[in-house]
């Protein structure tokens, strides 16, 4: 008994996705971060202090904090960087803005070129129609 309709294996296998339909962010370490990058925060690290938890004293002592790595709220909003001074990034947001990230407190990747160039076009326009509001 055979089938007639086609499936999504049968597709995929007819019609392979191409390299400019699929990137993939690649996590950047600090030094490979340069000038001109298309990046954008993967995940955010959050110091607490020790006492906001209700345990042992000798497992967390009071004076260290404990580190939190947390996903950033901000992934995937393209960030252009204009300088390198390790361990500080200044970079561009697509509205016009500027942030200075602290790459000993965050993790960045560098985003596909395509995908980089629609995203950066799409927030100019999104931060653009907000403005004018």
């Amino acid at each position: 008994m055979g089938f007639s309709e086609s499936t999504e294996l049968d597709e995929l296998l007819e019609h392979p996705p191409s390299d400019t339909d699929l990137t993939l962010a690649h996590a950047l370490a600090p030094e490979e971060i340069r000038r001109g990058d298309f990046v954008t925060l993967l995940d955010e690290i959050v110091e607490l202090p020790s006492f906001f938890w209700c345990g042992d004293a000798v497992l967390l002592p009071c004076h260290e904090p404990v580190r939190i790595r947390l996903v950033s709220s901000g992934g995937g909003i393209p960030l252009r960087v204009k300088q390198v001074c390790l361990p500080f990034v200044l970079a561009r947001l697509p509205c016009g803005q500027h942030r200075a990230l602290d790459v000993r407190k965050c993790r960045l990747a560098r985003l596909g070129k395509s995908y980089a160039r629609v995203a950066w076009k799409a927030y100019k326009k999104s931060g653009a129609k907000t403005k004018r509001k």
